[in-house]
C-alpha cells in the first residue's frame, strides 16, 4: 500500500485539510533534505577523520545551542506568526547547504567548517521544531489530529527513506556522473552533489510552508521575562502522563540510538559504502512509514501507555541485534524493524503532548519537547560516539540497547499515570 492510498483511506475532513497538505509537503521536502544533509556529513567526516569521537562531536555541536536556544525560541513561537519562523528555519539550514556545497566542490571543506557549520544546524533546529509542532494542530480539528500525526509522521517517514538512500546513492555515483573519478576529486564532488540536492528540496520546502494560508490570532505580545519563557516547563512537569511520555523516548534514543555509527557500521563491519550507509539509515523509516500507515487508518483507541512502552521495549530489543549481526540484510531487517517500534511510540508521544496541551502554549511546550527530542537524537549521536571510542561501536551499541529496556521498567514504576492511559483523548 502506497502512502497516498492510505490518505486516501483516512476520512475525507482530513484529506480536504489543504493547509495541512502544504505543511504536510514542506515537511516531507525539508526533512528529504536534512537526512541528506546527515548522510553526507557523517561520511565526509569520517572519511576525512576516521574518528568515532568526530562523528559525536558532530552530534553535539547540532545539540548545544538548540539546548541554549529552546526558552526564547518557544516564547518567540507563541508570540510570532508561526509560518515565517518556520520558513527561516529552513531558510537558515538552505544557507548551511550553500555553504558545504560551496566548500566540497572547492576542495577546502574541513572537519572544523562542519562542525561550526554543525552549530547553525543546531540553531536552524531549535526554531523549526517548535514552530512546526505548533503549527500542526492549528490547522486540523481535536478529533483528527492523532491521525494527522500519524499521517504526517508516515509520509515523513518515506522522505527519510528516500533521502538517505538517494543522498548515499548520489555521494557514491555523482562522481562518476561528473567525471570527477578521473580528476581525482571524487570524494568532495560527492558530497557537494548531495548538498546541492539538498538545497533545492529546502528551497521547495520554503515555498511550501509560504502558501499556508490559515492565520492565528496573534496573542497580546509579552516581554520574555523568565515566568514566560519557564511557562513550558512548569507546564510539562505538572502533567506525569506529558512529562513520563517526553522524557522516556528522551532517555530510550539517547541510549540505544545508532545513528551516528552507522558510517562505522557500513564501512568497518558490514563492509559496504556510502550507498549502504544510505540505506541503512531509510531502514527504520522503511519500518516506520508501514506502521504510520496503518495507524492513519486505525488510530490506537485503547491501552495507549501499554503500546507507548511496549513499543519501546522493542525498539531496544532491535538495537541490541542490530550490534550483534554481522550481515547487512539482517542489519537493514532490525534497524527496520526499530522503525516500526519507534513510529508507534511517536505518534502516541506526539499526540498526548497536544492534545493535553493549550494553543497559546503549544510554542513553549513544544520547544521543551524539542530539546528532549534533539537531546535524544543529536546528544544520543554524541553519546554513541563517545563510548564506541572507549568500547567500540558493536559495545556501544549494545549497551544501549540494554539500558533502553532497563528504562522502560524503571519508568512503568515511576510513570504509573502513563502506563495505565488508556485513550489519546482525554475526553475519550
Amino acid at each position: 500500500m502506497t502512502i497516498s492510498e492510505a490518505m486516501a483511506g483516512t476520512p475525507q475532513r482530513l484529506r480536504d485539510q489543504r493547509d495541512y497538505l502544504r505543511l504536510l509537503g514542506a515537511r516531507v521536502t525539508g526533512g528529504a533534505a536534512n537526512q541528506m544533509l546527515m548522510v553526507a556529513l557523517g561520511w565526509q567526516m569520517y572519511d576525512l577523520t576516521a574518528s568515532a569521537w568526530d562523528l559525536g562531536l558532530v552530534g553535539l555541536a547540532q545539540f548545544l545551542p538548540a539546548l541554549l536556544l529552546t526558552l526564547p525560541a518557544g516564547h518567540l513561537v507563541d508570540q510570532r506568526d508561526r509560518r515565517l519562523l518556520l520558513a527561516a528555519s529552513l531558510g537558515l539550514q538552505l544557507m548551511v547547504a550553500a555553504c558545504l556545497a560551496l566548500s566540497s566542490a572547492g576542495a577546502w571543506v574541513g572537519p572544523n567548517m562542519i562542525l561550526a557549520l554543525s552549530i547553525l544546524l543546531g540553531c536552524a533546529r531549535a526554531l523549526q521544531m517548535p514552530s512546526q509542532q505548533a503549527l500542526m494542530p492549528m490547522l486540523v480539528t481535536p478529533a483528527l489530529l492523532p491521525r494527522a500525526v500519524a499521517a504526517a509522521s508516515s509520509t515523513m517517514q518515506a522522505a527519510i527513506i528516500a533521502g538517505p538512500a538517494l543522498g548515499g546513492a548520489l555521494y557514491a555515483l555523482g562522481p562518476w556522473a561528473t567525471g570527477a573519478m578521473a580528476r581525482g576529486d571524487a570524494a568532495h564532488w560527492g558530497a557537494a552533489i548531495v548538498y546541492g540536492v539538498s538545497l533545492l528540496l529546502l528551497a521547495v520546502a520554503i515555498t511550501g510552508v509560504l502558501t499556508i494560508r490559515h492565520r492565528a490570532a496573534q496573542p497580546r505580545r509579552a516581554a520574555p521575562d523568565l515566568a514566560q519563557l519557564t511557562a513550558g516547563i512548569r507546564f510539562i512537569w505538572q502533567r506525569p502522563v506529558v512529562l513520563g511520555a517526553i522524557s522516556l523516548d528522551l532517555f530510550a534514543v539517547l541510549l540505544g540510538g545508532a545513528t551516528a555509527l552507522l558510517p562505522i557500521f557500513a564501512k568497518d563491519i558490514l563492509h559496504t559504502g556510502p550507498e549502504g550507509l544510505g540505506l541503512l539509515r531509510s531502514a527504520p523509516a522503511l519500518g516506520a512509514v508501514v506502521v504510520g500507515i496503518w495507524l492513519a487508518r486505525h488510530p490506537i483507541a485503547r491501552r495507549a501507555g501499554h503500546w507507548l512502552l511496549g513499543a519501546v521495549a522493542v525498539f531496544g530489543l532491535s538495537m541490541i541485534a542490530f550490534a550483534l549481526s554481522r550481515s547487512f540484510l539482517l542489519a537493514f531487517a532490525v534497524l527496520a524493524l526499530s522503525g516500526a517500534a519507534d513510529m508507534f511510540s511517536v505518534v502516541i508521544r506526539q499526540s498526548l503532548v497536544q492534545l493535553e496541551t493549550p494553543d497559546e502554549m503549544r510554542g513553549r511546550v513544544g520547544a521543551v519537547n524539542s530539546v528532549f527530542i534533539g537531546a535524544s537524537n543529536q546528544l544520543g549521536e554524541f553519546e554513541s560516539g563517545a563510548t564506541a571510542a572507549l568500547l567500540g561501536p558493536v559495545g556501544s551499541v549494545l549497551l544501549g540497547g540494554i539500558g533502553t529496556l532497563a528504562v522502560v521498567a524503571l519508568w512503568f514504576r515511576c510513570f504509573p499515570a502513563l502506563a495505565q492511559r488508556d485513550r489519546l483523548l482525554p475526553w475519550g
